[in-house]
Formats: structure tokens, C-alpha cells, sequence
């Protein structure tokens, strides 16, 4: 994938500054003309030469990086994948350029490209419904019927003068009849034309806060610090059990428990604050359970200011919709907070060598709750290993995805099929390891393991879905999961790519469709 430009944004703050190219060289302790080959973007820098000239330009280092800017070139790159795009040739090395220089174009485009796809979406429904749904078959013979019925008898009434009382009262009372079904026929074809049943859903909401996450690092300070204040509130020091959330519920706010075998397919809890009380499955998950009780409890304790605090303060999400989806996320976030708090946990993931599964056993939480909260180990001069983390359901699709720098993953569609993320589902419930290489050479450390989901009702088939855990191959030594591999960069690796369309790797055995950018 093409890598962001940070040379003209070096020599742009510069002149914005107005410092000399000499005189930042001076400072930085390098040659004038070494200095001059990354502002020309014909050397790549990193680490605490980076750093410095972050320093000295006085920008974030985060600025110069390009988090936001990998999003977009990612954005972009898949835009490029649309088959209609192929007889441009899209040179894939420019959009760094494109990126880099004229960033609100590029937003511009992504914007179009979604408006396009949910439009798209919409009129494919429509279209497989126009042409396949029995019911708009039954329902215009049905029009056709009544019409003709309605017609034949008022040109009956009409025509016929001498016509006897009993019979003009018995094809007055057809057109009656007929009008009213055919007012029927009318309103059903009406409801299924309706937006709401278009059979699709804008995909901007997810997208949306897709970025507000990756925009804030997945990491948000004041929630943390509320999630403190709650578990204040809890009165709890250590592990943080069901029935401390439930005391809590009833010491506080009155709301007591009840078991409700009407859940037994649904949600785990449920608040019913009119009767002042929460019905709690006895069928769930025991962590599933406290994970929902604790968004339930942490939302009454800091009744939505927080939350929507930071929701408000985006840009980003810009509907309601989206709004609504980032309230949710974030409620969570300090449910999440609250039974994994971030010194305890990040002190317990670097003494076990992050393993997530010992994690979890120790504070109660499935394995995708764990994966969650390593992801948010965020804090600046206090993080963990930094995480990319991916969900997919048993059709490949992607359900979660927070990316890393280098590892965006695929917005649209399914992923590489060789990931290990795939992988997980030929062995339920064991942990699948694997170091992989990407076309330009970044290798990353993949954890990949099932997880199952509460089906709707006993008929339905078993859900299963994949969650993975990535982090970059130089890490993978901190972790559990590299001992026994060798993770030095002349290793073997499983050869891979982003998905498909994207990938360079012409002799992949593993290859569904052709790429739409060459190497």
C-alpha cells in the first residue's frame, strides 16, 4: 500500500514557520542536504529522528505519521478496486500524492464513492425485489382485477338506463366492494415501496464511526476517568462480579433483578426503568451477562453526559444515525472500562505476555471483551502493545475492524482469505498464530480464535464468528504467542494481502479476483 507523504508536509510547517531548510538541518543535527531528500520524499524516516522534527516543527507526532492519512490512501485504494475503474489504469503510487496534497479532495471522493454504494445498494434491493418478490406479481394482478371489475360495472350503471333498483343497488354495491379492496391492494403496494423496506440500509453510520475511532486512537481519557468514578461508585477494589453490579443497581437507583425466561434468546439484561427493575437471562453467558448489566449501571450512574459529550464534539458523526450507533460504542467503551480498569489490566497483560485467554479467566470477560480492551490501551507514555483488532462472521464478513498504522484493514467486502482470521474456523475454539507478509514487506503477528454467539431460537444453526488480534512482528516477542516462532525479518511468513482486489500477488493459489492494481 502506498505510504503517506511526509516530506512536503515537513517542508510545508517549515515554510509556514519560517525556518530554513540550513537552519532546521542545524537543529536536527543532520546535513542540509540529507534534510532536502525527505522533504523531496526521496527518504523515509521514522522513529526519533522523526520525532524530533516533530519537536522542532512543533507538531504531534501523529500529524506527521499519517494515521489519518493511511485511512484515506486505504479508502481510496479500495475505491480504485472497482471493477468500473480498470480501463483507467490507476497509477496506486499516486494516491499518497493525492493524500498528501489535496487531502479534502480525497474526502471528497470517499464521500461520493459512499453515496454511491448505499444509492447502489438501494436499487439492487429494489431490483431483486422488482424482478423475484412473489407478492408484487400477486399483488398488480390483484390491481388489475379489481380495476377491471370497478369498470365494468360503472359502465354498466352508466350505459344501461332502464336498469331495475335490486340491480343498480347490486353493481353499485361490486364498484363499493371492489373499491375497497382495490384501496388495499393500493396501501400494500405502497408499504412495499416504502424507504423502510428497501431491503438495505446506508452503510455511513458504521463508517462513520469507524472513523470517529480511529480519529480519537480508540482511546478516550474522560471515559476512562469515568469508568473510575463508577467503580468508585460500585465500591468494588478488585474483580468486579455480577452480583456487585447488582447490589449496586438496587442500593442506587432501586432497580432490582428478576430472572426472565423470555430472554433466553435475546438479550442478555434488560432495564425496564418504569417498573424499576432489570430482567436478567439465565441462558447467557455469565460474562456476556455482567458485560451488559455494567453498560446497564454505568449508564445510570453518568446518565449520557460523557457519552454524549464526545459524541457532540465530533465532526464526524454527522447523522443521527451515526450519533446513535457512537453512543452505543461508547457506552460500552465504559462498561469495558469499568470491569477491566486500565492500570489493573494493562499491569496484568504485560505480566502474562498478553495472553488473552489467561486474561480473560482472570477478570471474568469472554475472549472478544479482552481483545476489545487491548485495543484501547492507548495512553500516552502508558500504552500496551499496540493492536489492530477484526471480526468476521462464517460468510467472511467483516463485522468489526479497528486498523493499525500499515495494517488498514478492508472496509468493503471480505479480507485475504489466507489470514488466520479464516483460518480460526477450521479449528472452533483453539487459538490460530500466524506471521504474515504483506506485498511491501511489513510482517505482523496475527492471534486469531472463535468465538459463539447466542442463536435466535434452538432451530437455528450455531453462530460462530472470528475474532483476530494483529500486531507488528517486531512486538510479537512481548507477547505469548511468538514463543517457539521465529519472527526475524529473514523468517518464513505466510504470504498475504489486504483482500483480493487489492492484492499484487499474481500466483496466489488462494486468489478469487483478479487485482485491480498492479504492482
Amino acid at each position: 500500500m502506498p505510504r503517506p507523504v511526509i516530506g512536503p508536509k515537513i517542508r510545508d510547517r517549515r515554510h509556514a514557520l519560517g525556518i530554513t531548510q540550513s537552519a532546521l538541518a542545524a537543529r536536527l543535527g543532520i546535513s542540509a542536504s540529507y534534510l532536502n531528500l525527505i522533504e523531496s520524499n526521496k527518504r523515509n524516516i521514522a522513529g526519533a529522528l522523526l520525532r524530533r522534527i516533530a519537536d522542532e516543527l512543533r507538531l504531534a507526532i501523529e500529524d506527521l505519521e499519517g494515521a489519518a492519512e493511511r485511512r484515506l490512501i486505504s479508502d481510496l485504494g479500495e475505491i480504485a478496486a472497482e471493477p468500473w475503474f480498470a480501463p483507467l489504469a490507476l497509477d496506486a503510487t499516486s494516491v499518497g500524492d493525492l493524500v498528501s496534497r489535496h487531502a479534502a479532495w480525497a474526502r471528497a471522493l470517499i464521500a461520493l464513492h459512499r453515496a454511491w454504494r448505499d444509492r447502489d445498494q438501494a436499487v439492487s434491493a429494489l431490483s431483486d425485489r422488482l424482478s423475484q418478490d412473489p407478492f408484487l406479481g400477486d399483488a398488480v394482478h390483484n390491481l388489475l382485477t379489481r380495476v377491471a371489475a370497478i369498470r365494468s360495472s360503472a359502465e354498466i350503471l352508466a350505459a344501461v338506463e332502464d336498469l331495475a333498483p335490486d340491480d343498480q343497488r347490486r353493481f353499485a354495491s361490486i364498484v363499493g366492494d371492489e373499491s375497497a379492496r382495490l384501496a388495499d391492494v393500493a396501501q400494500a403496494l405502497a408499504g412495499f415501496f416504502h424507504k423502510g423496506n428497501a431491503g438495505t440500509r446506508p452503510t455511513m453510520p458504521v463508517e462513520a464511526v469507524d472513523d470517529f475511532l480511529s480519529d480519537r486512537n480508540n482511546h478516550f481519557p474522560a471515559l476512562e476517568d469515568t469508568a473510575l468514578a463508577f467503580r468508585q461508585a460500585l465500591r468494588v477494589d478488585g474483580h468486579c462480579s455480577e452480583q456487585v453490579l447488582l447490589d449496586y443497581l438496587r442500593r442506587d437507583h432501586g432497580i432490582h433483578a428478576r430472572t426472565d425466561a423470555a430472554l433466553s434468546h435475546g438479550a442478555p439484561a434488560v432495564l425496564d426503568r418504569q417498573a424499576r427493575s432489570v430482567s436478567v437471562s439465565e441462558d447467557a453467558l455469565p460474562a456476556t451477562r455482567r458485560f451488559e448489566l455494567a453498560r446497564i449501571a454505568a449508564e445510570l450512574f453518568h446518565g449520557g453526559a460523557p457519552v454524549n459529550a464526545e459524541v457532540d464534539a465530533s465532526p464526524l458523526l454527522a447523522t443521527p444515525a451515526a450519533r446513535r450507533r457512537a453512543t452505543r460504542v461508547l457506552s460500552s467503551y465504559v462498561a469495558g472500562a469499568a470491569l477491566l480498569p486500565y492500570d489493573a489490566f494493562r499491569t496484568a497483560a504485560i505480566d502474562t505476555r498478553y495472553d488473552v485467554e489467561l486474561l480473560a479467566d482472570r477478570f471474568g470477560a469472554s475472549f472478544e471483551q479482552v481483545c476489545h480492551r487491548l485495543v484501547t490501551l492507548r495512553r500516552p507514555g502508558y500504552e500496551g502493545i499496540p493492536f489492530g483488532f477484526v471480526r468476521v462472521d462464517v460468510a467472511g464478513y467483516v463485522t468489526k475492524r479497528f486498523s493499525l498504522p500499515h495494517l488498514l484493514l478492508p472496509r468493503y467486502g471480505n479480507a485475504c482469505p489466507v489470514w488466520a482470521l479464516y483460518g480460526a474456523f477450521h479449528t472452533p475454539g483453539s487459538i490460530v498464530r500466524q506471521l504474515a507478509e504483506f506485498p511491501n514487506g511489513d510482517r505482523f503477528l496475527f492471534i486469531a480464535r472463535t468465538v459463539e454467539k447466542r442463536r435466535p431460537a434452538f432451530a437455528m444453526p450455531r453462530r460462530f464468528m472470528a475474532v483476530m488480534i494483529a500486531c507488528d512482528a517486531l512486538h510479537g516477542d512481548r507477547t505469548i504467542y511468538g514463543d517457539g516462532m521465529d519472527l526475524s525479518s529473514s523468517a518464513a511468513a505466510t504470504p498475504v494481502g489486504a483482500n483480493c482486489r487489492l492484492c499484487v500477488r499474481r500466483g496466489c493459489a488462494y486468489r478469487e479476483e483478479d487485482p485491480i492494481l498492479d504492482a
